[in-house]
């Protein structure tokens, strides 16, 4: 099993460059960021954790122009998205973001999508919360036409366009993997129609980890790899998802300063070092 790191990269946490090189200098395999364009300063939806919400949801750097600047500083990392609210992004300008990241990045990226939860955030895209689901269904199947054919052209209820030619082109065939994130029948249904591969939260049990990797072979879906997003260093419950068929967890760095930050990464280290 692999160990990578999921964490919210602010402007008052360790920069991004020295993030990238300290993650491969300790042999983590992959990064997958969050990413909040905004938090409305209504708060009507609750922090799906409890609680009031924590400052690093307000503060995101943008995913994409982050991971750029990792990718410079890397050469092997894992780029992903933990995840990217493509219901709130425009699709064309997502698709090319994508494909230049894989393109600079030499093919590293892994595509990480949600449907969100701030219904707020949501509409001050002009996004309507209740139809996000069939949204993203159908900006999934538009990506994958954009990232692999010279003229692309798209035709549904909520994404419409006539044939384009979008560039770059992904480093990846067919395209960047494409792990949905979400552990609802809907998230469920999506990955069997559209994924690539599975990111559940933490808590997700071993399991409804064969649960879902059953029900996904009688899908025709058979090895769909599976990351666990914001796992706990506890070496049982690591043991018993890597059992369960698990490729990968990653651990949530708390957002903090570069020394702290460090000095966290090297406790998880060792962990993935006892584990291995």
């Amino acid at each position: 099993m692999d160990f990578g790191i999921s964490t919210f990269v602010t402007d008052e946490g360790i920069r991004p460059g020295v993030l990238g090189r300290a993650l491969e200098e300790r042999g983590f395999d992959s990064l997958f960021l969050a990413e909040h364009s905004h938090i409305p300063a209504s708060r009507e939806s609750p922090y799906p954790a409890g609680g009031d919400l924590p400052r690093i949801y307000y503060r995101t750097l943008d995913p994409f122009v982050t991971l750029a600047a990792i990718a410079e500083t890397t050469s092997n990392l894992l780029l992903g998205t933990g995840v990217a609210l493509l219901v709130q992004r425009d699709l064309f300008h997502t698709a090319k973001e994508v494909a230049s990241l894989d393109l600079i990045s030499g093919g590293r990226v892994l595509f990480g999508v949600g449907v969100g939860w701030n219904r707020e955030e949501m509409r001050n895209h002009g996004t309507d919360p209740r139809t996000r689901g069939s949204l993203l269904d159908e900006q999934l199947q538009a990506l994958k036409l954009l990232w692999t054919r010279e003229e692309a052209e798209f035709h549904g209820k909520f994404v419409d366009f006539d044939p384009v030619f979008s560039w770059p082109k992904p480093v990846q065939e067919p395209h960047p993997p494409i792990y949905i994130g979400g552990e609802s029948e809907a998230a469920l249904n999506r990955l069997a129609k559209y994924g690539d591969g599975w990111l559940p939260r933490p808590g997700t049990t071993p399991e409804e980890i064969r649960r879902v990797k059953g029900w996904l072979a009688e899908q025709g879906r058979g090895n769909v790899p599976m990351t666990i997003f914001g796992a706990r260093p506890d070496a049982g419950e690591a043991a018993a998802l890597a059992e369960a068929g698990v490729d990968r967890l990653t651990f949530l760095l708390p957002t903090l300063p570069e020394a702290e930050s460090l000095r966290k990464l090297d406790e998880f280290a060792r962990f993935a070092g006892g584990f291995r």
